[in-house]
C-alpha cells in the first residue's frame, strides 16, 4: 500500500500503477470537507465519472451520487456445483449456454412477459421509480449490457460453477442520472465548494437526500433479484439437483451504506469496490479468459474493509477495439467457448482487462482466495 499525504486527508492505494485521470480523481475525493478519514484505492481502479471506479470514501452526513455510480447495485453472483469438472463437455457446455440464451435477454432485450417478484409491490413511492417500475417488471432476469457476463467455470476444487455479472438495470441507471443532475443543481445554489461537479452531493437529512437513499437501496434490491432469477433459470436449465441453494453468493459493488469505521457511523461509497469484513465470502472476477476468485474478507480497517471487484480495465473501450488483435486475444482465451467473434466485439477480451494475478496479489490483506475459477464457457451482453 502506498499514501499520498498531499491533499486535506490522505489518499491510500492497493497499486503502483493508477493512470493520471484515476488518481487525479483520488486527490479531488480527498480534498471533499465531508469526506472522513482517508480515501481507499483499490488495486482494480480505473478512471470513472467523478470518483474513480475501484474507489471507496466514507462521507460523514452527505450522499454522493457519483460515487456509487450509474449502474446502482451491480454485483456478482455465484454457485458451486456437485459437477466434477471431468464430467462436462465442450458439447454439454455448448448445449447449456444456447438454453441460457433462450430464456434470459441479453443487451437491451427484456422479457415478452412480465417476471413475478414480490419486491414490485412494496417500491417507494417515489417518481424515478415509480416511471420504471412497468418497466422493470420486464426487465427482471435480464443480463443488459457492457461488461456483464455467464460464466460456466472449473474450480480448482475440482467442481463446476456458475458465476454472473449484472445490475440493476435502468433502476439504477435513472436514479443515479437524475439525482446527480438535482446534486449539482443543489450545489450550485448553495455555491458550495466542490473541487469536480461530478462530485456534487446531496445532504443525508434532505428530502433529496432521503428519496435519493431510498431509491438506492430499492435498486440494490432489484438487482439482487435479477442475479437470483436469471442463476435460478441456469440452475434449471443444468439440473436442479447439481445446486445446494444455502450455497449460493450474491454480491453488490455499486453502493452506499451505512457503517463504523474507526469509532464513527459514516456512510460508506463503494463504487466498483465489495465488501470484505471478517469471514464474509465474495466474488472477483478477471476478464473472459483469466481466472475468478471466491474470496475471504480480512477486515481490513484501512481499506474500510472493502477489497476490488475485479480485474479492472486497463484500456477503454473505444481505445481496445482500435489496438486489440482479434487474433492473439482469441488464442489466449485457448479452447473457452464465446470468444471475440470480431474486432467490434473485443472491447471485453482479456487484453483490455489489467492482470487479475496482480490485482490479487496487491489485495492480500483484504481478502483471501478459497476457490480458483477458470472459464470454460462465457456470454458477454
Amino acid at each position: 500500500m502506498q499514501i499520498i499525504t498531499t491533499e486535506r486527508i490522505p489518499v491510500k492505494l492497493w497499486l503502483d500503477d493508477i493512470e493520471d485521470g484515476a488518481l487525479a480523481q483520488a486527490k479531488d475525493l480527498a480534498n471533499l470537507k465531508f469526506a472522513f478519514k482517508h480515501i481507499a484505492i483499490m488495486p482494480d481502479s480505473h478512471q470513472g465519472y467523478g470518483m474513480p471506479i475501484g474507489g471507496v470514501m466514507a462521507t460523514e452526513q452527505v450522499v454522493v451520487p457519483n460515487a456509487v455510480g450509474v449502474d446502482i447495485g451491480c454485483g456478482m453472483t455465484a454457485i458451486k456445483s456437485d459437477i466434477k469438472v471431468e464430467d462436462i463437455s465442450q458439447d454439454d457446455l455448448k448445449e447449456i449456454m444456447g438454453e441460457i440464451r433462450k430464456v434470459i435477454p441479453m443487451g437491451f432485450g427484456h422479457h415478452k412477459e412480465k417476471q413475478e417478484w414480490e419486491g414490485f409491490n412494496s417500491a417507494p413511492d417515489i417518481e424515478v421509480i415509480q416511471k420504471q417500475l412497468e418497466n422493470a417488471k420486464y426487465q427482471l432476469g435480464t443480463l443488459g449490457g457492457g461488461n456483464h457476463f455467464i460464466e460456466i467455470q472449473k474450480g480448482d476444487d475440482g467442481f463446476v460453477w456458475v458465476m454472473l455479472h449484472s445490475g440493476s438495470r435502468n433502476f439504477g441507471l435513472q436514479t443515479a442520472t437524475e439525482y446527480n443532475k438535482l446534486a449539482q443543481k443543489m450545489c450550485e445554489k448553495w455555491s458550495s465548494d466542490v473541487p469536480n461537479k461530478d462530485l456534487c452531493f446531496l445532504p443525508m437529512d434532505s428530502k433529496e437526500g432521503e428519496d435519493y437513499f431510498k431509491a438506492m437501496n430499492y435498486a440494490l434490491d432489484f438487482a439482487f433479484a435479477n442475479r437470483h432469477l436469471m442463476l435460478l433459470r441456469i440452475m434449471d436449465i443444468i439440473g436442479n439437483q447439481h445446486f445446494e441453494p444455502a450455497g449460493l453468493i450474491n454480491i453488490h459493488h455499486n453502493y452506499a451504506a451505512m457503517e463504523n469505521h474507526f469509532g464513527k457511523n459514516v456512510l460508506v461509497h463503494r463504487k466498483g469496490a465489495t465488501k470484505a469484513t471478517e469471514g464474509l465470502i465474495g466474488i472477483i472476477p478477471g476478464s473472459m479468459g483469466s481466472p475468478s476468485y471466491i474470496v475471504e474478507g480480512l477486515d481490513n480497517a484501512e481499506s474500510f474493509k472493502s477489497c476490488s471487484h475485479g480485474a479492472g480495465r486497463r484500456m477503454g473501450r473505444g481505445e481496445a477495439i482500435r489496438t486489440l488483435n482479434l487474433e492473439e486475444e482469441q488464442n489466449k482465451m485457448g479452447d473457452i467457448i464465446g470468444k471475440p467473434r470480431d474486432q467490434k466485439h473485443i472491447d471485453e477480451a482479456p487484453g483490455a482487462y489489467k492482470d487479475i494475478d496482480i490485482v490479487m496479489n496487491n489485495q492480500a490483506d483484504l481478502v483471501k482466495i478459497k476457490v480458483k475459477l477458470l472459464p470454460m464457457a462465457n456470454i458477454k451482453a
